[in-house]
């Protein structure tokens, strides 16, 4: 299996990732981003690419893949809903239907989150913004197309958030983290379960297109 993974640089790309590169099924590794993905391995093949609103320039190395796993995300504060639907909704959609015409038995597996408003009309801007991307990917003619709702995510492995305000609660949550995770083990995932279960939706799909914590944790 051939995959790609956008966002490799974040919290959850970096447990997606390690469990690519570490999956005897997994062939090729193609990461797309700004920036460094800070991994070398002989499966890997980073692409950095500054505009995903355009990726005509890389299109010939996007093709025969077959998974998307789109981990790109930003935290919404202090952003205005312009600026935040940029990021989550016009490049989500942009990278979507790029792909969608490449390799169009794909399976594309979205990093969205618990609370998304698939309705688009509840007062939380982020949820809102979520929302309306889950729903512009489900349009798109993919293989399949699965939206994980993650809520508390423990990272494992020297994995660290890239948003200083997440840094600072993981420091002050790691003590108490694992014996959450043990009480309450549909609660709380970690990045290498995250990782494992966008795999094995991508080998083996899913009950249920929207995949919540639980769900995740059962994966």
């Amino acid at each position: 299996m051939d995959v790609v993974i956008f966002g490799a640089s974040g919290m959850v790309g970096q447990g997606v990732l390690r469990e690519c590169l570490l999956d005897p099924d997994v062939g090729r590794v193609v990461t797309v981003g700004r920036t460094p993905a800070g991994q070398q391995h002989a499966k890997l093949q980073e692409i950095i690419h500054a505009d995903l609103l355009d990726l005509s320039p890389i299109e010939s190395r996007l093709t025969g893949l077959d998974a998307c796993f789109y981990c790109l995300g930003v935290t919404s504060s202090g952003m205005t809903e312009e600026a935040y639907t940029r990021v989550t909704y016009d490049m989500t959609v942009s990278v979507a239907a790029t792909l969608s015409r490449l390799n169009p038995q794909m399976t594309f597996v979205f990093v969205s989150g618990a609370g998304t408003d698939s309705t688009e009309k509840g007062r939380v801007m982020w949820a809102r913004v979520k929302g309306r991307a889950e729903n512009a990917l489900l349009r798109f003619p993919f293989k399949a197309v699965y939206m994980f709702r993650p809520g508390i995510i423990q990272p494992l492995h020297g994995i660290r958030s890239k948003t200083r305000s997440y840094r600072i609660f993981y420091v002050i949550a790691r003590p108490v983290l694992p014996l959450l995770k043990r009480l309450f083990p549909r609660a709380i995932t970690t990045t290498e379960q995250i990782g494992r279960a966008m795999l094995a939706v991508a080998k083996n799909g899913a009950r249920s297109i929207i995949l919540e914590q639980a769900d995740i944790s059962r994966l």
